[in-house]
């Protein structure tokens, strides 16, 4: 189902623009330098194709011959390579090495067209790989930087807007007839020449630059039938060019469909062009608003949302499907760590219950609109990405696209880190507030759900415990303004989850700090606040359940962000 998803992206991104990916037997590839020879195969120049300042140079991208995947085998590409290959000049390796890579790279010139080719450009190459000038080289500027960091090259005529390894001959020689078929394809169940080797998936995080496989048997373990390699599933080589290059094209660093979060790397997309709106909405998922001005997109956001809830689509949109994969590294292999498929009207209307859900009473310098990366970071130890728990973000994921309750383990994140900080941050307050909210619906039975701001009229023990925490350490800071510490610092973590060890002592101290309040006003509204909250109390319970420790977390949070606001007592006094 995978590959035939990707196989399919890459027809329709092909049938909308001829020129959007590359067709069978070609790649893009980014060629840092160009070397422009004569029809003689004397060396004019060599031509520096990066722009960019510093260490922002980027290469120019050029449509090559597709290479073949290698590890530590020699394997050439047709008419460009690295400077070992096409040059036969050390590097990065022994020069026994480069010399059999620089001989592999001119016979797979020689095979295919001769050793003297009709075409000029061809026959250009081959005889500047004859005499190969090398004090012509070594005396161009550029050559220092060919010399040190062994970059992908290629060769051009003078005048010529294209590459040698683009003439029409190499064209017609690549674009020529398959091969017969050896096999069926299970992807497509056509007779079809069989795949040995997938090629290799770059750009999730984690894995080697040069890439890993998706699909590959390196041991016999894995092998049956006297089948290997990829015979033991057999994917046409059609079929696996699609496919990986649809994938490689989704992983592209400046992708609009592909979000990194711990060590899984996620691409998106939608069966249907008309779908668009819901792979934007998508990507508000994971899109990482700027934290000095976390509002700046806000607007757009907004845009994206009401679109998606009021059904807002073009005309002929809504019967595709979308979909979502996780990848992370595994060795030499990328693991499926997520694969989501479902109709893209659906995947809209539950990213619209996801922002709902966790929407929450903010500050007024927080993000509306949290993505997942700022979101599950608030439950990493000292709110770093790389200690995100590695298979959460999948879960939660998948708990959003499915419609399904999110997952408990990330109630218990929220819930512990607010414990380990003694802090309820809005990100963590919003986690907790949506999970506990989903879980309620989902068994079945009536429950009152978790507000988006203060709810003085909730009758929940374990949220009234957390209101009356927050007015607690409120009038120790009335007492005591300028504190270095409050009763959070010290309490939060028992007051959460074994209240009856706590709150008897902090009502008694409460009444200490309410004495040392100046203002008659401010203490009689501290007072009826307290008792306010005390009277929805039935009793001071032993434990907290996790639930109840998300509700009290809740309950305080709400609380601290209606002190923010500014209440005047009967005296006129602000509080």
């Amino acid at each position: 189902m995978i590959l035939q998803a990707l196989a399919d992206y890459y027809n329709r991104a092909v049938s909308l623009d001829a020129g959007a990916l590359p067709p069978p037997g070609w790649e893009r590839k980014r060629l840092p330098f160009i070397i422009e020879i004569r029809t003689d195969g004397m060396l004019v120049q060599i031509v520096d194709t990066q722009t960019g300042e510093g260490a922002r140079l980027v290469p120019a991208e050029f449509l090559v011959p597709l290479a073949p995947k290698k590890s530590v085998n020699i394997a050439t590409a047709l008419l460009w390579g690295n400077v070992e290959y096409a040059l036969g000049v050390p590097v990065n390796n022994k020069p026994d090495r480069v010399a059999s890579a620089h001989k592999a790279f001119v016979a797979a010139i020689t095979d295919r067209f001769g050793h003297q080719p009709d075409d000029e450009g061809i026959g250009a190459v081959l005889r500047f790989l004859t005499v190969l000038p090398y004090d012509e080289l070594v005396a161009d500027s550029a050559w220092p930087q060919l010399a040190q960091g062994n970059p992908f090259i290629s060769f051009r005529l003078p005048g010529d807007p294209d590459l040698i390894c683009r003439r029409p001959v190499v064209r017609a020689a690549l674009d020529g007839p398959a091969e017969a078929a050896d096999g069926r394809c299970i992807v497509t169940g056509d007779p079809a020449r069989i795949a040995r080797l997938h090629a290799s998936i770059k750009g999730v995080r984690g894995t080697n630059t040069s890439g890993a496989s998706l699909v590959s048997f390196n041991l016999s373990a894995s092998e049956s039938y006297g089948r290997t390699q990829g015979y033991n599933a057999p994917v046409s080589e059609d079929t696996v060019f699609r496919y990986t290059t649809a994938l490689n094209t989704l992983l592209r660093p400046d992708s609009k469909q592909k979000q990194a979060i711990g060590d899984t790397t996620f691409v998106y997309w939608a069966e249907r062009p008309a779908d668009e709106l819901v792979e934007r909405g998508v990507s508000l998922l994971f899109s990482e608003p700027v934290r000095d001005d976390p509002d700046r997109n806000a607007s757009v956001v907004s845009d994206i949302l009401v679109g998606l809830r009021t059904g807002a689509r073009p005309a002929g949109a809504g019967g595709g499907r979308f979909y979502l994969l996780g990848l992370a590294p595994n060795v030499a292999r990328v693991a499926v760590r997520a694969w989501i498929v479902a109709g893209a009207i659906d995947i809209g209307q539950r990213i619209v219950r996801h922002f709902d859900d966790i929407e929450i009473d903010r500050p007024p310098k927080s993000h509306r609109y949290p993505s997942l990366y700022w979101l599950l970071r608030s439950t990493a130890v000292l709110e770093k990405a790389e200690n995100i728990q590695p298979i959460l973000e999948g879960e939660v994921i998948r708990a959003i696209l499915e419609g399904r309750p999110y997952p408990i383990s990330l109630l218990a994140a929220a819930v512990a880190r607010s414990r380990a900080e003694q802090d309820v941050t809005p990100d963590r307050a919003a986690l907790i507030k949506a999970t506990i909210n989903r879980l309620r619906r989902s068994t079945g039975v009536p429950r009152e759900e978790l507000s988006v701001a203060l709810d003085p009229a909730n009758p929940d023990p374990a949220y009234r415990l957390g209101r009356l925490f927050a007015a607690l350490e409120r009038a120790q800071e009335m007492a005591s303004p300028g504190l270095n510490a409050t009763i959070r610092d010290r309490f939060y973590g028992a007051a959460s989850s074994t209240p009856i060890t706590v709150f008897p002592r902090l009502l008694s101290l409460k009444n200490h700090h309410v004495a040392k309040v100046e203002s008659t006003g401010l203490r009689i509204w501290i007072e009826r606040l307290v008792g306010e909250i005390i009277d929805g109390i039935p009793e001071i319970p032993a434990h907290l359940s996790l639930e109840q420790q998300g509700a009290f977390a809740i309950g305080y949070y709400h609380q601290r962000q209606d002190f923010f606001r500014k209440h005047t007592t009967e005296n006129g006094e602000s509080n």
